[in-house]
């Protein structure tokens, strides 16, 4: 599929007709994408895990998981305009590899369609590096800050060898790429399956009344737009830039939702990491990130 294809794509996604047919083939092709993402991520996990999982685990315990460093990396990383890399952040924090501060990065700068729809918006060309700015300075801020929190505040209970990620699959008695391409094709499975139940969704309640709502909080705006792009979906972001690109919410609201979602990536985190108060603690971080940016913005800029 071509840039055009995509930008007409990302288009009509936002105000298209609602049909089964669209659901089950944006489902697909949003799955398919982030194969290659996966895959490489699992080959990486099960390298570490097979060749260097004890001296990974002793650095990071070391070095307290770098904290500026590994947020300005996951900030960076987010801003591919891909959401492949957040399911990949998912796996690497439920296995231990990165901390919460990088994941929550990776999760707030991740804005998933957000760049293809407003480069077909050509009037909306010079928004791009000031969204992608603004989502990198937040999403750095808002990981160290996280990582210095979850650090004071995290008890033993909280803490989990990178073992226990593979400890119940039977992974280990098998080689790195067999494991790697078996954890994919259950991801790419589960991913599938919350696509198409939430396209199904999204559609069912209609993108226009959800716009609707939108437009018309006034100064809540950022709350519904941030509650908005936590969906677990790619079809959020879509209609988050479409509304800011149609003049329908502000910037601070714009910011806002896209920083709160992360794609498809808080669906993994929760079906991959045990500890549910982490993965809720994640979740609330990221949600009100999103909002006090998107607030602040509203307020000054």
């Amino acid at each position: 599929m071509d840039l055009n294809n995509i930008l007409f794509a990302a288009h009509e996604h936002a105000h298209g007709d609602f049909s089964a047919f669209d659901v089950l083939l944006d489902a697909a092709m949003d799955t398919l994408k982030m194969i290659p993402f996966l895959f490489v991520a699992f080959v990486l996990m099960e390298y570490i895990e097979h060749k260097a999982g004890n001296k990974l685990e002793g650095f990071l315990k070391k070095t307290g998981g770098g904290r500026f460093a590994g947020a300005a990396a996951g900030a960076l990383l987010g801003c591919i305009p891909q959401c492949g890399i957040s399911v990949a952040a998912a796996n690497f924090y439920s296995g231990k590899l990165i901390t919460m501060g990088t994941l929550a990065a990776v999760f707030i700068s991740t804005s998933d369609e957000a760049i293809p729809v407003l480069l077909a918006h050509p009037d909306k060309l010079g928004l791009i590096l000031p969204l992608i700015a603004a989502k990198f300075a937040i999403a750095l801020a808002a990981g160290v800050l996280i990582d210095v929190i979850h650090h004071l505040f995290k008890s033993t209970e909280d803490e989990a060898d990178f073992e226990d990620f593979c400890s119940e699959c039977g992974c280990g008695s098998h080689g790195i790429w067999y494991s790697a391409m078996k954890h994919t094709v259950k991801t790419v499975i589960f991913i599938l399956v919350v696509n198409v139940v939430l396209g199904f969704a999204i559609g069912l309640a209609g993108e226009e009344r959800i716009a609707d709502i939108l437009a018309g909080t006034g100064v809540f705006q950022p709350f519904i737009a941030a509650l908005v792009g936590i969906i677990p979906n790619c079809a959020a972001s879509v209609l988050v830039t479409e509304l800011y690109a149609d003049g329908m919410i502000s910037f601070g609201s714009a910011v806002a939702g896209l920083s709160a979602g992360a794609g498809i990536g808080f669906a993994v985190l929760f079906r991959t990491n045990k500890n549910m108060k982490e993965n809720f603690a994640v979740l609330g971080a990221v949600y009100f990130t999103g909002v006090i940016a998107g607030v602040l913005i509203n307020l000054f800029a």
